[in-house]
């Protein structure tokens, strides 16, 4: 009898294409085969697959048949947006899983894993009223019938009727089996969902919670521990190595999307920061249950902290005897004494709020330690919001570490974006997750790598646009480089002149918001005749409807818009970059991270500044090609691209696209499109 070879995951995808109406695409088959393997192998892989591949299906293809063929193992899909997870859960995944049950005649199982404030809470929704302050802020008014009033108590009204819209839509999740997944909710804002959702700090447990039969949290992962794919975020990938796996269930690969984000998300996920407003918060809510020593000690030591920040430089604390310093451990230490006091006595119908008030007060504790230490390996600093007034934050110096052990040691690890090679190579994004050059197989043969190195191999599979022929990458060398004093004039008759001559469809990426509203005043006193869009005036997504739904009009802003607009067509025929997007040269962390490269032999503004300037430019030009028929102009009007020496890095980073330092021919091309369109 003739031999039937089993179903691979390139039925699959064939299928999954079919299902979608697409075509083949080179790319995205390479990518698929580089996924199989690395799940066959056990080796790490980093997949660079460009605009248009169809990345998610280049993955969840050999992903879903592994799961058919390979029961026992389970697959962690973690991304960096809700949009994605979004996009995974309701048309890539319900695509890829039809074409497996095709393929195969089996129906693998996938879910959805988010973290804990992502569910509504049954306890805050029952139990607790509207009034109670958290940690986070004041709660808003009780939901109240509509009344004339305007301004505050308008606001606090429809706050109110926000609220108890949540709850109405909880109640109903929870006697029809859902979940109260914050995505699937009614329309409501932050606020309104702090009070029908909870701190994990705050979480009282399901042993503990008189609904702990009923959590929304606990029904997420009971699913999750069912499913052969669990699609989760950045954040939780992160939670979970930090605090032994308990946040996933066990998992034999993980596939990370929007890779280009991880060090960011990860570094965010283990930071944490403290303000003297938060530690008052905290004492008051707790000071019901403490001794009247304790509790006005706490408050006390929340001026203490106030004083010392406010006397303090914005910058790293170094000094273990400076005032910070000790503030911290005299916030510490009264901190222990809370925590003993709300836990005295404690007994397993002792009161919820009480609990929740210890688990904050525990926290004031971790973090206020964390800081007195002054760890090496912790970027301890001082910060100021706009309106909160200052904070300190303590950050790690590099998740490289824990990255490393508890990620990639833990499971055999895809990362893939359409940026990971920077400057044309793999290697600065590899040593951002733990990974050493030396251990790249494609570049090291096995036999020489040492005992205990994690193999990985390094693809980049392409895109299906042709950038040399649909764009064009115009550098504005003529231009002064850029200065402390603001965007030049120079500068703003240049970006004037080009949204003339593209007739709008312009999107503006500005270095700082200053700028982008400048440009956008300076353009619509010139060019009145253009509607120019400005980041700030407006929710984003609203900005972002008009600027697609409006191609003359123009969009302006900062860095949101570097990574997260997708405006395919004639909407978005110029991308302006104001400058090369390098990071404050003020910011504690990225100058404590240059520091340590530079102390370790490296060069730190190259491995730092110029890999993070590198990253997001060319996540800004990508804004321009979204699709086959897409044609324009990326304009840096930083001259630095061209004449500095590590404008090199920065270009092989960048798209493809045809270059040019002659105004007149970017100006022209401009001209043509319209013509082109009109």
């Amino acid at each position: 009898m003739p031999v039937t070879s089993l179903p691979s995951h390139r039925d699959v995808l064939a299928a999954a294409i079919a299902e979608i109406g697409g075509s083949p695409r080179e790319g995205q088959q390479q990518m698929a085969d580089a996924v199989a393997t690395a799940m066959d192998t056990g080796q790490h892989q980093l997949i660079q697959a460009g605009t248009g591949t169809g990345k998610s299906l280049g993955y969840l293809a050999p992903a879903l048949i592994r799961a058919v063929q390979h029961p026992q193992e389970r697959i962690v899909v973690a991304t960096a947006t809700l949009a994605l997870q979004a996009q995974l859960a309701h048309k890539d995944i319900p695509a890829a899983l039809d074409a497996v049950e095709e393929v195969t005649g089996q129906r693998p199982r996938a879910e959805i894993l988010k973290g804990r404030s992502n569910y509504a809470c049954l306890l805050r929704i029952r139990d607790q009223v509207a009034e109670q302050e958290t940690l986070w802020g004041p709660a808003p008014a009780q939901p109240a019938a509509p009344a004339a009033a305007t301004g505050a108590g308008e606001a606090d009204s429809a706050l109110g009727a926000e609220v108890l819209a949540l709850r109405t839509w909880a109640e109903s999740q929870a006697s029809e089996g859902g979940l109260a997944d914050r995505d699937d909710a009614p329309p409501h804002g932050q606020r309104a969902w702090s009070q029908v959702s909870v701190p994990v700090r705050e979480c009282l447990g399901a042993q503990r919670c008189p609904y702990g039969q009923e959590c929304f949290v606990e029904a997420s992962r009971d699913r999750a521990r069912l499913a052969d794919l669990v699609v989760t975020n950045h954040a939780l990938l992160a939670i979970d190595a930090m605090h032994g796996h308990t946040a996933l269930p066990e998992h034999d690969t993980v596939i990370i999307d929007e890779a280009h984000e991880l060090i960011s998300r990860v570094t965010g996920a283990a930071s944490a920061e403290l303000s003297p407003m938060m530690v008052e918060r905290v004492a008051r809510r707790a000071m019901g249950w403490l001794e009247d020593d304790v509790a006005l000690d706490f408050l006390e030591a929340g001026d203490v902290l106030r004083v010392a920040l406010d006397n303090a430089p914005l910058a790293r604390v170094t000094e273990h005897d400076s005032e910070p310093v000790r503030a911290f451990e005299q916030l510490r230490d009264i901190a222990r004494r809370a925590v003993t006091g709300l836990s005295d006595k404690v007994h397993k119908d002792e009161d919820p709020e009480r609990r929740q008030a210890g688990a904050a007060v525990q926290e004031i504790f971790d973090v206020a330690e964390r800081l007195a230490g002054l760890a090496d390996l912790d970027v301890v600093y001082i910060a100021e919001r706009e309106r909160a007034g200052r904070e300190v934050r303590v950050s790690p110096l590099s998740v490289a570490g824990l990255m490393r052990e508890h990620v990639l040691g833990n499971a055999t690890t895809v990362l893939t974006s359409a940026t990971l090679q920077l400057g044309g190579d793999f290697g600065a994004v590899a040593g951002s997750v733990g990974l050493r050059r030396d251990e790249q197989a494609d570049r090291a043969p096995q036999e020489r790598v040492e005992p205990g190195a994690v193999s990985w191999r390094g693809l980049d599979v392409g895109s299906p646009f042709d950038y040399g022929k649909q764009g064009i990458c115009y550098v504005a060398r003529h231009l002064p480089p850029p200065g402390r004093d603001g965007i030049a004039a120079a500068t703003l008759a240049e970006i004037t002149e080009l949204v003339s001559a593209a007739g709008g469809r312009t999107l503006g990426l500005f270095a700082s918001q200053r700028s982008a509203q400048a440009a956008a005043e300076h353009v619509r006193a010139e060019l009145p005749e253009l509607s120019v869009l400005c980041q700030g005036e407006a929710q984003l997504p609203e900005l972002t409807k008009r600027f697609i739904a409006e191609p003359s009009t123009s969009l302006f802003g900062t860095l949101s818009l570097w990574q997260g607009v997708d405006v395919p067509g004639e909407t978005c025929q110029l991308v302006i970059i104001d400058k090369i997007p390098f990071p404050r040269p003020d910011d504690p962390l990225l100058q404590a991270r240059q520091q340590a490269v530079a102390e370790a032999g490296g060069n730190g503004f190259m491995s730092v500044a110029a890999t993070h300037a590198a990253l997001l430019l060319a996540q800004g030009a990508g804004r321009l090609i979204r699709r086959h028929t897409d044609r324009g102009v990326v304009a840096v009007l930083d001259p630095r691209l061209v004449t500095a020496r590590y404008g090199g890095f920065l270009r092989a980073s960048m798209p493809a696209m045809w270059m040019t330092t002659d105004h007149a021919v970017a100006i022209s091309a401009l001209r043509r499109l319209i013509g082109a369109v009109g």
